[in-house]
């Protein structure tokens, strides 16, 4: 295939959640990407109806590992010989997608993000004007990294694209950025208090560090045993209206 035709399919790709339906899910973002190769194929009449119809069944994946499936998929397509069963083609589309998205969600929404905003929150607070800014350049690069290799990599090795997203190891970086992610908030926390630390009923400084502390790896701890993050939000809003009640009326007195 000409390389103006893969940019355009890749470009393309970035656009494949446009048109997401609740019958389908994003199989017109699929097919709207792939595109370029019916044109590249030069296929018409019962050929290209054949593609469309097979393509425009059901798809749902994770956006950003959407790309390394369609560099796959286009190049079985190519290497399809007229008259061959399909079936293949479908079959690692249909058996990909499902952990493509378990694996983009966990590393993604479940880590990357959270960790991305705990540090523009915490530029935020400092006054830092371009905190956003801080949020975007920590965040999309991966994405992006991984949107343009993959679809090399899954075109490169068609069937076998899958071993550039088995080879990086998403899960296991996803458990490292959560770390960091603890790491980072708890020190925030124990940041933002060296100056309101009084407040609290004349605690020492280091009391109120090492009970901030506390108080995070328990959340954590409690996530890692399965329970529920809208109980333990609810508990701290509880916890926390506790103490202001009890310092409320220690200002009364």
């Amino acid at each position: 295939m000409k390389r103006e035709a893969l940019i355009q399919i890749f470009i393309r790709s970035f656009f494949i959640h446009a048109a997401l339906n609740f019958r389908r899910m994003q199989n017109l973002g699929f097919v709207y990407a792939i595109i370029p190769l019916l044109r590249e194929q030069k296929l018409s009449g019962k050929g290209e109806t054949e593609m469309l119809t097979r393509h425009l069944q059901m798809f749902n994946t994770h956006p950003y590992l959407s790309t390394p499936l369609i560099g796959s998929i286009i190049r079985m397509e190519e290497d399809r010989h007229e008259g061959e069963d399909a079936s293949s083609i479908m079959m690692v589309k249909q058996s990909l997608m499902g952990p493509y998205a378990a694996i983009g969600d966990t590393f993604f929404w479940g880590a990357l993000r959270p960790c991305a905003g705990i540090f523009a929150a915490g530029l935020a607070w400092m006054g830092w004007v371009s905190a956003p800014l801080a949020f975007v350049m920590i965040y999309m690069p991966v994405p992006v990294w991984l949107r343009s290799k993959g679809f090399i990599e899954g075109y490169r090795h068609g069937k076998q694209g899958i071993e550039f997203v088995r080879k990086i190891d998403l899960p296991r970086i996803a458990g490292r950025v959560r770390w960091l992610s603890l790491i980072v908030l708890a020190g925030f926390g124990a940041w933002l208090l060296q100056d309101g630390y009084r407040t609290f009923s004349g605690m020492s400084r280091f009391v109120v560090v090492a009970a901030t502390l506390a108080i995070i790896l328990t959340c954590w701890l409690l996530i890692k045993k399965g329970v529920s993050q809208i109980y333990i939000l609810y508990g701290a809003v509880v916890l926390f209206l506790i103490f202001s009640a009890k310092e409320l009326l220690m200002c009364w007195k």
